[in-house]
């Protein structure tokens, strides 16, 4: 019981200590509300337009695979770092290699997944398409 004593005071302090700078800033700070503090800074410039922009879809599909294969790289260097001392302590090949092919072989399902469904395929600007048909043409 005494473990989950410690852990529900770590708990308190992670989010007490947050809590209690946020509540001190609100108390200190000096509240000069302004019309130019809610302005979009745009280094001296007058804004012009909406300063919400809507990205295109694949740039979080190319970080959401960066981000996968990058764990991917993570997950990896350790095992191949205990792999030979565990062969050499008696493992069998097919326990040390079999649930990392398992793993690889998860993430290449997922990545033809990906491929199939065009996630790392860009989207050609109509000047390219454009282009490409002329080309076709000629």
């Amino acid at each position: 019981m005494s473990e989950w004593i410690a852990i529900g005071a770590l708990a308190l302090v992670a989010v007490g200590i947050p809590l209690g700078m946020m509540a001190a800033s609100a108390i200190l700070r000096p509240s000069v509300p302004e019309q130019g503090k809610s302005a979009t800074y745009e280094s001296g410039e007058i804004p012009t337009g909406s300063a919400r922009v809507q990205f295109n879809i694949q740039y979080y599909m190319v970080a959401l695979l960066f981000v996968v294969f990058d764990i991917e790289t993570v997950l990896i260097f350790p095992w191949t770092v205990i792999y030979r001392s565990a062969l050499s302590q008696g493992a069998s090949l097919a326990t040390v290699l079999l649930p990392m092919l398992v793993f690889i072989g998860v993430l290449v399902v997922g990545l033809v997944w990906a491929w199939r469904n065009g996630a790392v395929e860009w989207v050609k600007s109509p000047l390219a398409k454009r282009r490409k048909t002329e080309r076709q043409d000629a």
